[in-house]
C-alpha cells in the first residue's frame, strides 16, 4: 500500500504541479460463492481483498474534471461539468470515471471540478473487480471532498449504474457493494434484492488463495449479458420476478415448461442461491468439510449448467481439489470465460499448492498462472494523503 500511495502522489504532483489534497482507496474483491446470482436478486458471499485502486484528488474552483491514469502511461482525460458527458472514443478506463461523474452530477448539479490521479494493483481482466473498485473510489472522492453524505450503498449503486448505463456491462450490485461496505477479517453475505448484508467470519485457519489462470476475458465482450437475458427469460416463463423467488424443489417440478438451455441456466442460479446460504452456515460453524462440498458443487454447476468455465480453469480446480480433499474448498470465481480460481485452504498447504500448479499447469496452458494469497480487508475509505 505504501508504494502505491507514493506512486499516485508522485504522479499527481508531476502532472498537475501541486500536491493532492486527499487520498482514497477502494479494494478489489473475490467472490467465495454465489456466481451470477447477484443480477437475479439473489445471494452472494464475496470478501474484499488487499489489492486496491487509489485516487489522489483535489477539488477545483471551476467545473473542469482532469483525470490522470497512472497505470496507463499517464494518459489524461479532461471534460467539463457544464457539457454533455459522453463516452471517451479511445480510453476505455475513462468511461468508468465519466459514468460515475455523470451520475453524481445528476444528483448534485452544483458540484465543482476536480483533479484526480488513479493508480492500483487490482489485477485487471482476472475477475477480481478492478472496475468496481475504480467506480467506488471515484464516487468516494466526490463524496468526501464535497460532503455529499452518500452512504456505502449509495456509492455502490452509483458504481453499478455507471457500469450498466455508461460502460455497457449489465453487472449486478455485488462487486461495488463489497468494495464499498466490507468489514475487515470478514466476508459478506449480501442479499442483492434488499441490499441488506451481514458479516461472515473467515475461519482463522484458512488462507484465501487466488490462482489467476491468465486466460484473459472481458465482461463487456463476453457472453455475460447473454446469460443475464437467459435468466430474465427463465423468470418470465416461470411467472416470477426473479430466479431467487423459487426454491430448487419447486423449480424441478416445473422446469420442463422451459426450453432445455434456459432451464439449465435457471437451475444454476437457483441452486447457487441455496449453496450460498449454506456456505454462510458452514463458515459460521467452521464446517470445512461442508464448505468443500458446496464449493465443488458450485463449480460443477458453473461448468455444466451455466457453461462459463474454460478447460484451463477446470484443470486448476480439479488439480487443487484432488490435493486438498475436504480440508478446504476450490471453485472458479468471477464472471467466467477465464480469470481466476479461489481456494479456501489451510495455511500450511499454500506453498504446496503453488508448487503443484507451477509443476502441472503447463500441460494445458502456454502461460504460467499467477498467485495471490489474500486476506479480507475493509471497504473504501479516506487515507492520509502523504503518509
Amino acid at each position: 500500500m505504501k508504494s502505491l500511495i507514493s506512486k499516485v502522489n508522485t504522479h499527481f504532483e508531476r502532472s498537475f504541479h501541486y500536491q493532492a489534497q486527499s487520498l482514497f482507496q477502494a479494494p478489489g474483491r473475490v467472490n467465495l460463492i454465489g456466481e451470477h446470482t447477484d443480477y437475479n436478486d439473489g445471494f452472494v458471499l464475496p470478501c474484499a481483498i488487499n489489492f486496491y485502486n487509489l485516487v489522489a484528488a483535489s477539488p477545483r474552483t471551476d467545473r473542469q474534471i482532469r483525470v490522470l491514469a497512472v497505470d496507463y502511461d499517464d494518459q489524461v482525460d479532461s471534460f467539463d461539468l457544464d457539457s454533455a458527458i459522453e463516452p471517451h472514443s479511445n480510453y476505455l478506463w475513462a468511461n468508468y470515471v465519466r459514468g460515475v461523474v455523470k451520475l453524481i452530477r445528476q444528483r448534485f448539479p452544483n458540484i465543482s471540478g476536480i483533479d484526480l490521479a488513479i493508480c492500483g494493483n487490482v489485477p485487471q481482466g482476472a475477475g477480481l473487480s478492478s472496475s468496481a473498485a475504480l467506480e467506488v473510489v471515484i464516487a468516494q472522492a466526490f463524496n468526501r471532498l464535497f460532503d455529499l453524505d452518500l452512504s456505502p450503498s449509495d456509492l455502490a449503486l452509483i458504481g453499478q449504474q455507471a457500469e450498466n448505463q455508461f460502460v455497457g456491462c449489465q453487472c449486478g450490485i455485488m462487486d461495488q457493494m463489497i468494495s464499498a461496505s466490507a468489514q475487515r477479517h470478514h466476508a459478506m453475505l449480501l442479499d442483492c434484492r434488499s441490499l441488506t448484508y451481514r458479516a461472515v467470519k473467515i475461519p482463522a485457519q484458512l488462507s484465501i488463495l487466488i490462482i489467476n489462470s491468465n486466460v484473459k476475458r472481458g465482461l463487456v465482450d463476453s457472453e455475460y449479458n447473454t446469460r443475464r437475458l437467459q435468466c430474465e427469460q427463465a423468470a418470465s416463463l416461470l411467472g416470477i420476478t426473479a430466479l431467487r423467488d423459487i426454491s430448487l424443489i419447486n423449480f424441478e417440478q416445473c422446469s420442463k415448461q422451459l426450453p432445455d438451455l434456459i432451464a439449465q441456466r435457471a437451475r444454476h442460479v437457483i441452486s447457487e442461491n441455496e449453496r450460498t446460504l449454506c456456505t454462510e452456515q458452514a463458515l459460521n460453524q467452521g464446517n470445512i468439510s461442508l464448505l468443500s462440498q458446496l464449493m465443488t458443487q458450485s463449480h460443477s454447476s458453473m461448468r455444466d449448467d451455466f457453461e462459463i468455465t474454460v478447460p484451463e480453469i477446470d484443470f486448476l480446480v480439479d488439480l487443487v481439489a484432488n490435493f486438498i480433499g475436504d480440508s478446504g474448498g476450490v471453485r472458479m470465481t468471477g464472471g467466467g470465460f477465464g480469470g481466476c480460481v479461489v481456494a479456501l485452504i489451510p495455511h500450511d498447504q499454500v506453498d504446496a499448492i503453488i508448487a503443484l500448479v507451477n509443476q502441472h499447469y503447463g500441460a494445458v496452458s502456454d502461460v504460467a498462472a499467477d498467485f495471490y494469497c489474500c486476506h479480507p480487508v475493509a471497504g473504501t475509505s479516506e487515507l492520509q494523503p502523504h503518509e
